[in-house]
């Protein structure tokens, strides 16, 4: 059972129009995650023979890398849908306030506040 009162965004609740577009928005961003890593992982093998070619090499650190930030958004997304259907969704994790709608809409999968979000980046 999805829990469609989530959290108080500075008087206003999230809409249940809001949490549909969302979920819509963070389910469209998983496909897309999983086509990317599908497509990359097809690249890989078909110039796996070329490994020694120093542009092949080159190319294939690239979709390493791009790889491994796709299956980090495609994490957070999927981590974004279950605290959805868990009824936590908005929430911060450190500071455990809301997380501001406008932010929601922008980066679905967010964890964190704004706030809390740039004290994480500023602490690296």
């Amino acid at each position: 059972m999805v829990n469609h009162r989530i959290i108080d965004d500075l008087d206003a609740d999230l809409s249940i129009d809001d949490v549909a577009a969302l979920r819509e928005n963070l389910n469209e961003q998983r496909l897309f995650r999983q086509e990317q890593l599908h497509q990359l992982s097809a690249a890989a093998t078909a110039r796996a023979d070329a490994f020694l070619d120093r542009q092949a090499a080159s190319q294939i650190e690239v979709r390493v890398k791009l790889a491994a930030s796709a299956r980090m958004v495609l994490d957070d997304v999927e981590a974004a849908l279950e605290r959805m259907d868990q009824g936590r969704y908005g929430a911060c994790h450190l500071c455990r306030g809301t997380i501001a709608r406008e932010r929601l809409m922008i980066v679905p999968q967010a964890r964190y506040c704004a706030r809390c979000q740039q004290v994480k980046e500023a602490a690296r």
